[in-house]
């Protein structure tokens, strides 16, 4: 054959078949373009002289695992459609005297040609786009900005490398696809799976089961840090039942609308389902997929969207005021007026030098003893006791601070009584269900009231486990039998803390001159026999760590959403052309029969609209379910404003159904014109 006979049939094959390369050329394009912008982004030399940027570097770090590891299965899955149209072709190849030696060499230079476009489009698009994703970062994250253009030779290469690999993998798997079968297969390759599939109820009951596990799992869970616990379970749950049910329940409700007289027996509804019957047991992963991609993109929207949106209150809840004291002593006996004195005097000496003074009305002063325990059966075990060690059970882990009444009083403006043997609780990230809590090792069974609320001390805020304040008439009392106790590692098991903040009116940059020199002098407090030890902090300081932080979930979100959302355009759309090929020949005998092309349309748009929306209202329902499992999550990380999570959740919803119109305009018109067109 003459020299480059088959690199011209092979450019032919993708020009002819243009419909269904220019998909997967662009899904290689997009996977490499992203994976190129994330991994610039996680070199980029501005991350290193930003405050934070090395929990931004991780945030990217993962977001190129994910991308990566989400291109093999996203090119795989694309590639399965556009090879079962080409081996019919391949087929007729073999027919007209080639052998599987001649095949090869045409599949090498196509695979050759489609590397090719896709890794220099993708770095092209990649190096063009890097640098608007490192401004995007750089305005969220509130950085300095660099105008100047550079590109990562080693990037480059690992894009390069990767890309390669997943490319030459798939040429691997499809040569031996077309090895092991014969020229009457490969011409019959489209028609393969097109006896009337059964309902196979077992499998759909399975993935009904799965489904009805995980929903009760995301409702029933009131604890935060359990339904952590649960949610990968959940997830998984979730994930296996959807595609059993897209799978086997798919063609079991095809089944049952076949049963339905009124409906099946009409000319778009008769056409649709009974084309529809035929392929979902095949398709039906890819409408699981489609439906699975849904969700994720709605569950990361919502979730980054408000902890960026709302990481002003969740500063707040970490630093209730501008500046926080948390001041420790030996002893209760220490947390008295007079060791409290030094450090007020210390403070006002710092503002006075700068001119300053605490706005009087919202002080944040308070004493308490905190201790940690695990609650079994109303006993709350403490110290050394075997059951307190027990890692397992860390769900049943509380953070305790035992307060006085009189300053829950004072604080939350109340006039609260108890009676004797009574005790006021007050729980966070976890509900306490019972009338009595006793402490192992005391004789008191004590009888608790709930309050409804507490002023935010920042302690809490930084732990998962949930915080339990209990409000006494006595601290004293009430911590004397179990005072000299230790805990597993010889420490003593109580902590006694005075709590002292106040906020300032001055502009940030000054508060955070203050926190430092208010930092510095009561640091030497202990010196001059002050029995206390200050930890200080500072919105000021912290406030550009919870920008990073929120900021880098935020872009990542956004980066992994875009994947998704064009992973999840590029399926359907891919779906619907393969299936215009398929159902060409059907629409041709319809048409011949006397079907008009307004009848043609009108069922083209029943079939398009019954699989198109199926994925989009089962995402609905999932997000539904996972709000519960999504808010706790979201409590974990101090975000607390459940109608904001709401809103926002609702509005990606409508946002992204929006999107899923155009694109199901765009696939029901390119649907039509291979079908509806035919003569």
């Amino acid at each position: 054959m003459k020299i480059g006979f088959y690199p011209r049939l092979a450019w032919s094959g993708i020009r002819k078949n243009k419909e269904l390369y220019i998909p997967y050329l662009l899904t290689g394009m997009g996977m490499i373009m992203m994976y190129y912008i994330v991994s610039y982004l996680y070199t980029s030399s501005l991350l290193r002289h930003v405050r934070g940027g090395s929990v931004v570097g991780v945030f990217m770090a993962l977001g190129r695992f994910v991308i990566g590891a989400f291109s093999v299965i996203f090119l795989f899955y694309t590639h399965s459609f556009l090879i079962r149209r080409r081996k019919r072709e391949f087929g007729l190849y073999s027919i007209l005297g080639m052998n599987k030696l001649n095949l090869s060499r045409i599949m090498i230079w196509e695979s050759a040609m489609v590397i090719c476009i896709s890794l220099i489009s993708g770095l092209a698009f990649g190096i063009l786009f890097s640098k608007l994703a490192e401004l995007l970062m750089n305005y969220i994250l509130q950085a300095d900005v660099n105008y100047s253009m550079r590109i990562n030779p080693e990037n480059v290469k690992q894009t390069v490398i990767l890309y390669l690999i997943i490319f030459l993998l798939i040429l691997v798997v499809t040569l031996r696809q077309v090895h092991v079968a014969d020229p009457i297969q490969l011409l019959r390759s489209e028609n393969v799976g097109e006896r009337p599939p059964k309902a196979n109820w077992p499998m759909a009951l399975i993935g009904a089961v799965l489904l009805g596990i995980a929903y009760y799992l995301a409702v029933s869970i009131e604890d935060p840090v359990a339904a952590m616990l649960w949610f990968f379970l959940a997830v998984l749950l979730v994930i296996g039942g959807t595609y059993l049910l897209f799978i086997a329940g798919s063609v079991a409700l095809c089944r049952l609308l076949q049963k339905n007289k009124r409906y099946y027996y009409k000319t778009n509804h008769f056409v649709s389902v009974s084309s529809m019957v035929y392929r979902m047991k095949r398709n039906g992963a890819g409408l699981a997929s489609i439906c699975i991609l849904c969700t994720m993109v709605l569950v990361m929207l919502s979730s980054t969207v408000c902890l960026y949106g709302g990481q002003e209150s969740s500063l707040r809840s970490r630093y209730p005021r501008n500046i926080m004291t948390d001041n420790r002593t030996n002893g209760y006996e220490d947390l008295r007026e007079e060791n409290y004195v030094p450090i007020r005097t210390a403070i006002e000496e710092v503002l006075g030098a700068h001119r300053q003074t605490a706005v009087a009305h919202n002080f944040l002063e308070y004493s308490y003893v905190a201790l940690e325990g695990v609650l079994c059966d109303g006993v709350m075990e403490t110290g050394t006791s075997a059951y307190a060690l027990n890692g397992s059970d860390y769900r049943n882990m509380w953070q305790i601070f035992v307060v006085s009444l009189a300053d829950y009083n004072r604080l939350m403006g109340t006039r609260e009584t108890l009676e004797p043997g009574q005790l006021l609780m007050y729980t966070s990230k976890m509900w306490f269900r019972q009338d009595s809590l006793q402490f192992a090792g005391t004789e008191q069974q004590w009888q608790v009231r709930m309050a409804k609320s507490f002023v935010d001390n920042g302690v809490d805020s930084m732990q998962i486990i949930p915080s339990m304040f209990l409000f006494v008439e006595d601290v004293e009392g009430f911590i004397r039998p179990m005072t000299g106790w230790t805990n597993f590692y010889g420490y003593p098991l109580l902590q006694y803390d005075w709590l002292y903040g106040f906020d300032l009116d001055c502009p940030v940059e000054e508060q955070g001159t203050i926190f430092y020199e208010i930092q510095e002098k009561l640091g030497l407090l202990p010196q001059q026999g002050i029995p206390m030890y200050s930890r200080v902090e500072s919105v000021a300081a912290n406030r550009s760590d919870f920008q990073e932080m929120y900021g880098g979930l935020f872009f990542l979100g956004i980066m992994l959403s875009i994947v998704f959302v064009f992973a999840t355009t590029l399926i359907m759309y891919y779906k619907q052309i393969s299936e215009g090929y398929e159902d060409q020949g059907r629409f041709e005998i319809l048409q011949k029969v006397g079907m008009t092309r307004k009848e043609v349309k009108k069922t083209i748009n029943s079939q398009v609209m019954t699989v198109f929306f199926l994925p989009l209202l089962v995402a609905g329902i999932h997000l539904g379910f996972a709000f519960p499992f999504l808010y706790m999550g979201l409590m974990l990380l101090n975000f607390h404003n459940l109608w904001l999570l709401v809103q926002v959740a609702l509005l990606a919803y409508l946002l992204f159904g929006v999107g899923y119109v155009v694109v199901y305009r765009i696939t029901s018109r390119a649907y039509y014109h291979l079908v509806g067109g035919a003569k």
